[in-house]
């Protein structure tokens, strides 16, 4: 639904692309998307909701704006199949990225490791400082 927010209490994933959703997956939810009963594609989020909508994913996934990214469609299937494939491919190295650290414990838990210290380095030294703004002494 276009006109509506997208929410984590939504009943049904369709209109979510997961970041491990397969590839054609990704695009079936794309080829599925509502658009409206025109055919002309054109950037007009109060008119045309639900081709804004692909018009603002194509443009985010290709570094565009949505008035360029709406430049040489004249039908929705085309800019469905492109945003989709965009979608794919924006998404591949992060799965891949996902799929090598699954297969790799021991890195996962590295990285995790140094994600915490470096968490934790920060986050001593906000308290540091919040301690000293109140008053307190560390504990």
């Amino acid at each position: 639904d276009p006109t509506s927010k997208m929410s984590k209490s939504a009943t049904t994933e369709a209109g979510c692309v997961m970041m491990l959703d397969d590839p054609k997956v990704v695009m079936k939810k794309f080829k599925r998307a509502v658009t409206d009963s025109e055919s002309e594609v054109r950037y007009d989020v109060a008119e045309k909701p639900g081709v804004s909508s692909l018009l603002d994913i194509l443009a985010a996934a290709t570094d565009r704006t949505p008035q360029e990214a709406a430049e040489g469609y004249t039908q929705y299937g085309p800019l469905k199949v492109d945003t989709g494939e965009a979608v794919v491919a924006m998404l591949e190295p992060i799965q891949a990225r996902y799929h090598e650290l699954m297969d790799d414990r021991a890195e996962l838990a590295r990285l995790l490791q140094v994600g915490a210290d470096k968490a934790r380095a920060v986050a001593s030294e906000t308290l540091r400082r919040s301690y000293d703004a109140i008053g307190m002494l560390p504990a």
